[in-house]
């Protein structure tokens, strides 16, 4: 792997095949996979319907351009709009590039009606959106920034949770508020209900539009199909990615039919975006999350999960501060050496990942078994037992 950059801090663990929860390495070690590949492993490793899927589709057409109409991503639009607030698809490849996209389309939606003054969107400070060159000035992080000069101008930020400094940062010119429902890459943050319908309110009062970046807390990773949908606010405008794609790179933006009217022709492309292949998989994993009992049972697992944590909280304070999250996107904050805490959990064969405020993210795959989450439990709770 000498020809690999090194933008990356890998592990040195190699895997040759996944198995449902479960991953085997080159050197024949069964992990337990709470990572899912950073919340994309909806339904774990080598899931019989998605192998179908993609087996069935090689066989007939694998890429056309967007010039020609491509009724499986019609299909997969049609099923998105039905379940949510959406009337309008825009596909893509990726998290970053859906987030991307969306700034384009909030800016484009205000220029199409004769307001193009309005074009700052108001982000959290220290948020993540991605790591292409307008998300990293969206999430107003110096460790993000450095180097990546000069800046991308067109973004204000605001506190996390803090509707007063929210509001002072609107001005005439604020096109949008954007901001993850529920926050992975910034240390699992939850935003309450009544924040969610307070910005909306501040939304409509000051024709703004919101913009909920779903990325990694949709697809029923928070055990509703999108984190929103607990507060019960209609966004014009939701990235997706991660989870819609299981494994398979594909990204969309959401959006209401009003704000769709100004992405005319050449105003937005994307070669692979909504290529056959990654449509047959999204409308797989589609048809699986809304399969009956699904969601309730990500929501059953959640609440044994986190309870159960919660008892190691309280058995082991001096290693655990806080157990944070909503459905399968779980957080342990921790008092100790967070890079070290992760290591021993790997080296017990629990995979998980960092975040940031000194949080390990465990992402388990949504169709995760009680039995699996037990031993995951066994295993905190070991490795809390050898902090003395």
């Amino acid at each position: 792997m000498g020809y690999l950059a090194s933008n990356y801090n890998r592990r040195k663990i190699a895997f040759k095949k996944g198995k449902g929860s479960f991953l085997f390495s080159v050197d024949g070690k069964k992990y337990l996979d709470f990572l899912s590949g950073i919340a994309v492993n909806t339904l774990g490793h080598s899931n019989p319907e998605l192998i179908k899927a993609l087996n069935v589709q090689a066989k007939k057409v694998w890429h056309v351009s967007n010039s020609f109409q491509i009724p499986e991503g019609e299909n997969l639009a049609k099923k998105l709009a039905n379940r949510t607030f959406a009337e309008k698809v825009i596909f893509v490849n990726s998290g970053a590039e859906a987030n991307e996209t969306a700034i384009k389309i909030a800016r484009r939606y205000f220029y199409s009606i004769g307001k193009p003054y309005k074009n700052r969107i108001l982000c959290i400070k220290n948020s993540f959106h991605g790591r292409t060159l307008a998300n990293i000035f969206a999430s107003g992080s110096k460790k993000m920034t450095e180097g990546f000069g000069p800046k991308v101008t067109g973004f204000d930020h605001f506190k996390y949770g803090d509707l007063k400094s929210l509001k002072s940062k609107i001005s005439k010119k604020t096109a949008a508020i954007f901001f993850e429902t529920a926050m992975g890459e910034s240390g699992i943050k939850v935003h309450t209900n009544k924040f969610l319908k307070d910005v909306r309110k501040i939304c409509n009062d000051k024709k703004i539009l919101l913009i909920l970046d779903e990325v990694q807390c949709g697809i029923g990773r928070s055990g509703k199909f999108f984190a929103y949908e607990y507060a019960k606010v209609t966004p014009d405008i939701v990235p997706i990615a991660k989870g819609i794609g299981g494994g398979f790179p594909l990204g969309a933006v959401l959006m209401t039919k009003e704000v769709s009217k100004c992405m005319i022709p050449g105003t937005h492309g994307s070669t692979y975006g909504g290529n056959p292949l990654a449509m047959a998989i999204g409308n797989t994993i589609m048809n699986e999350v809304f399969k009956k009992g699904f969601l309730l049972n990500v929501r059953n697992n959640s609440k044994y999960f986190l309870n159960q944590l919660n008892l190691i909280k309280k058995k082991y304070p001096r290693v655990i501060k806080e157990i944070r999250g909503i459905g399968l996107l779980i957080g342990i904050q921790v008092n100790v050496d967070l890079g070290i805490f992760i290591n021993r959990l790997t080296k017990n064969k629990l995979l998980t990942i960092r975040a940031a405020e000194n949080v390990v993210r465990i992402l388990p795959p949504l169709n995760v078994k009680k039995s699996e989450i037990n031993i995951a439990v066994q295993i905190i709770r070991k490795v809390c037992k050898e902090y003395k």
